[in-house]
């Protein structure tokens, strides 16, 4: 079933800073689906120019070799990089990625730990933002790290 905002709440959305829009969203119990659904993101923290979301590891996120696929942590460095740049943004402005680098450090098993991803913005112009981040497993260690370029629009 797929669930959507009221005008009203969407007019709301509209009016917030994308810091702000980005602790709402994350914050709403009955929202529409996100891909944050599937990989069962969860909003650590989310300040101005950074961004640190998690998500557990999970048997359906393996690749053929039993490990985790690299496909979840591309997303979770995805998601926490755009998210830095988001927090930055005024109230109805947008961004899309451009280009997304990823390297993979180490193999991650597929028994629920927890992955942790930060997202620093870099740079920020009118036009144009970048930003790095990292996952780390549950002792800290790297998982994989990467950088971003984020097309700005609104």
């Amino acid at each position: 079933m797929s669930r959507s905002l009221s005008t009203e709440q969407l007019e709301h959305m509209a009016s917030l800073s994308g810091l702000e829009f980005l602790r709402t969203a994350f914050a709403l119990e009955d929202r529409p689906p996100f891909i944050g659904d599937l990989f069962e993101m969860h909003a650590e923290e989310l300040e101005h120019g950074t961004a640190t979301l998690s998500i557990p590891t999970r048997p359906s996120f393996a690749n053929p070799l039993g490990v985790l696929h690299g496909g979840a942590a591309a997303t979770l460095l995805d998601s926490v990089m755009g998210c830095s740049v988001h927090t930055t943004l005024e109230a109805g402005i947008g961004y899309g990625t451009l280009e997304l680098k990823v390297n993979y450090i180490r193999t991650v098993p597929i028994d629920g730990r927890r992955l942790t991803g930060t997202g620093t913005v870099i740079h920020v112009g009118r036009q144009v933002a970048t930003a790095e981040g990292k996952v780390v497993d549950e002792a800290g260690r790297l998982v994989a790290h990467g950088t971003t370029t984020c097309l700005i629009y609104g």
